[in-house]
């Protein structure tokens, strides 16, 4: 069963100490999390990382958030924040070898163009599909996506196949028009 409170009753019940306050805030803002983090170009143990670092923030901020009531606006942020200082410590690990191959703004703008028709696509899907692959992007398991969708684990793999196809459907007449 799903908690009804508001985002900012259930961030203040977090910071009165309510675990299941805790657990509602990380179900229903966890998966936007991860797809931010792993839009960010992080592998799924990066994303991770940028996850936890997220809900550490929160816990250190539970007092002090200007608005609970965005607390998801809050999230992704910092989501976002942390995602991208990982890439900047992972890129100033790698050794430089003089290529500009990493700094072609024409390559990240053609990306981040492909990423958003993508995600504009799928937000014209009708569910389950809509949800089932904003989930696929997040890495979640099998069990959770079945356990979220409220499906079968056995028809989560058919299912997904099935949303791919028709993502791919929608997307090869765009292709071809650019």
């Amino acid at each position: 069963m799903t908690d009804t409170r508001a985002p900012a009753e259930l961030l203040q019940a977090a910071a009165d100490g309510d675990r299941t306050a805790w657990a509602e805030l990380e179900s229903r803002f966890g998966p936007r999390m991860w797809a931010v983090a792993r839009a960010c170009g992080l592998d799924a143990t990066d994303a991770a990382d940028a996850v936890q670092g997220t809900w550490l923030r929160l816990l250190q901020h539970l007092h002090s958030i200007r608005d609970p009531a965005r607390v998801s606006a809050w999230l992704a942020t910092t989501t976002r924040r942390e995602a991208l200082m990982i890439r900047r410590k992972e890129q100033a690990a790698l050794p430089s070898f003089g290529t500009v191959d990493d700094a072609d703004p024409a390559s990240a703008v053609l990306e981040a163009d492909g990423s958003r028709l993508l995600w504009k696509t799928v937000s014209t899907l009708q569910e389950p599909c809509r949800t089932l692959l904003k989930l696929v992007a997040t890495d979640l398991g099998s069990r959770q996506m079945a356990m979220r969708l409220g499906l079968p684990l056995g028809s989560i793999g058919p299912t997904r196949a099935r949303c791919l196809e028709k993502l791919r459907l929608l997307i090869s007449p765009q292709e071809t028009a650019q």
